[in-house]
């Protein structure tokens, strides 16, 4: 093929130059990168009320103007996103929204009081204040066009809604200039989430990151089944968490960034676990032997509802204060029964009942709360309780947010958690334990290409003693 100078010209408008080409190819590959989309502004307003660890996420969410801050439970997430709300109001003079789980909005709007920050909690979609704080089941009430800015507190819990409701919270934050999204686990033990949070920010969306990052695999489950799942591409592991990082700030405790950890220190978790026999066989069997294989394990749940709930109760009786986590609705209302003065959450209540019973046990009122971690698992501060029983499932992430209502930071009390399961549910510890290692691991490499790109000294010696703010202990 010819590619002198005169074909070239006879080519025209066909041929780009070569300088052109190169300088436009390294500009689509800087785009493609995401790493550099910075939309945000410099703070107008840092207070002091904010640890040193703190105002400096809140410093670099505030430039970033769409960010996550996946910050472990009692680390703060509240005044760092009302902070960041803050900011936005004095810059745009425009309304912020913050979403929330549910009931987790009033403890929300109490901990603005605190601080002296002017918010207030919408049911309706009216409201007078700039930063308005509601929960994401009201959401459709407010008009985005409204808002400069938007805040998704717990934002995992975005995809334990139906896909109707995870679809229309993503299209309502889609066109919000600047956004912010706190959580504790936004991907505890599957890497693939983490394009929840990317797509919900406006970066990657889900479906392009798995393309450029991971690979299609069939692996065998905790059961033996064979599932088709994705894994992270070897070469792609360092860009993969590199660009993570770009849109995204992980801290399990202070010194991650090279702080003093001081106060945040947790107490000591004690897991202990009781293992209930049926008295009954499954159907079809002449004897009662241990469940093998999903659809046996939830048969014998259900057959085993009695003796399991009333281990609970005793084991609650020894507590003034507890809480019962459990999964099927017979389980709740037989819980409900068997533990003297014990009030349930369940999911026919309306809303505003939920809410109310949620904040009862918050202030002390209800002393036994029974309830699902899919309804009260996220977001709320029950520092005021160490103990709590749960019957196992799969889902790591929901024992990790139900533990975490309690061993959180402002516990002054080591924690206590009975797991009550039976013979054929052995697997499904292994399987959490297997899932908290991969949380573990995820954390780590999240934070190691985060301290490489910051270069943060995590190996730093503090001699300074940090006092602990009243907003930790109260």
């Amino acid at each position: 093929m010819d590619f002198s100078p005169s074909t070239l010209a006879e080519w025209g408008d066909c041929v780009i130059p070569t300088a052109k080409r190169i300088d436009s190819y390294s500009g689509f590959l800087n785009r493609k990168s995401q790493s550099n989309t910075d939309s945000g502004f410099e703070p107008l307003w840092m207070p002091e009320f904010l640890y040193p660890f703190q105002r400096h996420l809140v410093d670099w969410a505030i430039r970033k103007g769409r960010a996550a801050i996946f910050a472990d439970c009692g680390l703060g997430k509240t005044p760092m996103q009302l902070v960041w709300a803050q900011n936005v109001v004095q810059k745009t003079s425009k309304p912020v929204l913050i979403l929330t789980p549910l009931a987790v909005a009033p403890q929300t709007v109490r901990e603005a009081d605190k601080f002296g920050i002017d918010a207030e909690y919408s049911k309706e979609g009216t409201y007078s204040k700039r930063i308005v704080v509601s929960n994401y089941e009201r959401m459709h009430y407010f008009n985005r066009g409204d808002f400069a800015g938007v805040v998704g507190d717990e934002s995992s819990c975005i995809k334990h809604f139906e896909s109707k409701r995870s679809a229309a919270v993503k299209e309502f934050t889609r066109e919000i200039p600047y956004r912010l999204l706190c959580t504790a686990t936004a991907a505890p033990n599957d890497y693939v989430e983490l394009g929840t949070s990317s797509e919900s920010l406006g970066y990657l969306g889900q479906r392009d990151m798995i393309s450029r990052f991971f690979t299609q695999v069939t692996a065998k489950d905790h059961l033996g089944w064979g599932r088709t799942k994705w894994r992270l591409k070897e070469q792609a592991t360092e860009p993969f968490w590199r660009w993570t990082c770009s849109w995204s700030r992980a801290i399990r405790r202070p010194s991650d960034f090279g702080y003093d950890d001081g106060a945040f220190a947790l107490p000591s978790l004690n897991v202990e676990q009781t293992i209930v026999k049926s008295s009954r066989p499954l159907p079809g069997m002449l004897f009662a032997t241990p469940a093998v294989g999903l659809d046996e394990q939830r048969r014998e749940r259900r057959e085993t509802i009695t003796e399991r709930c009333e281990r609970v109760a005793e084991i609650a009786s020894r507590h003034d204060t507890s809480v019962a986590w459990c999964h099927l609705n017979p389980e709740g209302d037989l819980l409900e029964k068997c533990i003297d003065d014990a009030v349930q959450v369940s999911g026919r209540d309306r809303d505003e009942e939920k809410e109310y019973k949620l904040l009862a046990f918050q202030s002390g009122q209800i002393k036994k709360l029974v309830t699902k971690s899919k309804i009260s698992g996220w977001g709320l501060n029950w520092q005021h309780c160490s103990h709590t029983s749960m019957f196992p499932s799969h889902s790591f992430e929901q024992y990790y947010q139900s533990v975490r209502r309690f061993l959180r930071f402002g516990q002054t009390n080591d924690v206590m958690v009975d797991i009550v399961t039976t013979e054929g549910e052995q697997s499904v510890i292994g399987n959490l334990t297997s899932k908290a290692e991969k949380a573990d691991e995820m954390f780590d490499s999240l934070l190691a290409s985060m301290s490489d790109a910051l270069e943060i000294d995590r190996t730093q010696q503090f001699s300074q003693e940090a006092k602990t703010p009243s907003w930790v202990s109260n």
